[in-house]
């Protein structure tokens, strides 16, 4: 996989990959006290199957514990990637 390099904006996580004129973002609004919900995952056609996704919100989650607070993924691709990685529980509201 390409180095993907992710940054973090006002409401939003930014990958981007060098070379390519594209980026992908997670974005995200403050939820209850000590919460952040996670709101939409897109990724452009440019970075499918490099797995940019799985690295946005693995970025999230290492913020999450680092920040301590507890991440709600209204976001179907956050969610699905919670469900895939059962070690990540302690970063999301259960």
């Amino acid at each position: 996989m390409a180095d993907v390099i992710v940054t973090k904006e006002a409401h939003r996580y930014v990958a981007k990959i060098d070379g390519i004129d594209a980026e992908a973002e997670l974005t995200f609004r403050s939820g209850a006290p000590g919460t952040l919900v996670a709101v939409h995952t897109g990724v452009p056609d440019a970075f499918r199957g490099k797995g940019v996704g799985r690295v946005l919100v693995t970025r999230l989650v290492e913020d999450a514990r680092k920040d301590g607070f507890k991440i709600v993924p209204a976001c179907s691709f956050v969610d699905a990637e919670r469900r895939k990685h059962p070690e990540w529980a302690d970063a999301f509201v259960s």
